[in-house]
């Protein structure tokens, strides 16, 4: 599948607290198949990965911040999980328009583990399919989604995942659907 996503824009959109390996990966994979990315963050400068939720991982430089961009500078949208990390952007109200808008526009979006808690407060998961960590599946249920425990899940371009156990089959999947 080389050059699969050739052209195509890819926002990582992450905060402090983001799970190291579920930026990394996802990233590495889009990046592997041409696409160009863009991490998006809460505020300019640099943002703090965990290892686990509990170890301090590497830094990442952001390039853009949420409040300047726009669903139209990009092709898809990946959500990486960690605890923290969903927790700071749904009480961000520049994230969650972005990932609202982004998700109603019907645009391809990748999020794994903890990720979903901001498509939860963007309020557009009703009547999707999806899965995640156990510990948000109440919050996705009563949100109004289907949940189900498997390694990857598509709904008409949301794909999910539970956990970094899941990474080799959410990458694949993402780049297949980043580049329908």
């Amino acid at each position: 599948m080389a050059n699969a996503l050739q052209g195509r824009r890819v926002a990582i959109l992450a905060a402090d607290g983001v799970e190291q390996v579920e930026l990394e990966k996802p990233r590495q994979a889009v990046l592997d198949e041409g696409a160009t990315v863009e991490l998006v963050s809460l505020d300019t400068g640099e943002i703090q990965a965990m290892n686990g939720d509990i170890d301090k991982g590497d830094r990442f430089p952001v390039d853009r911040k949420v409040a300047d961009v726009e669903i139209g500078d990009f092709d898809a949208l990946l959500l990486p999980g960690g605890t923290m990390n969903p927790d700071n952007l749904r009480t961000d109200p520049a994230a969650v328009k972005f990932v609202g808008d982004f998700v109603r526009a019907g645009k391809p979006v990748g999020v794994i583990c903890h990720g979903p808690w901001t498509l939860v407060e963007a309020d557009v998961v009703r009547g999707r399919t999806l899965t995640s960590y156990p510990s948000i599946r109440t919050d996705l249920r009563n949100a109004g989604a289907t949940v189900v425990d498997e390694e990857v899940v598509v709904d008409n371009g949301l794909v999910s995942s539970r956990n970094p156990d899941d990474l080799p089959a959410f990458c694949r999947t993402v780049v297949q659907e980043f580049a329908a």
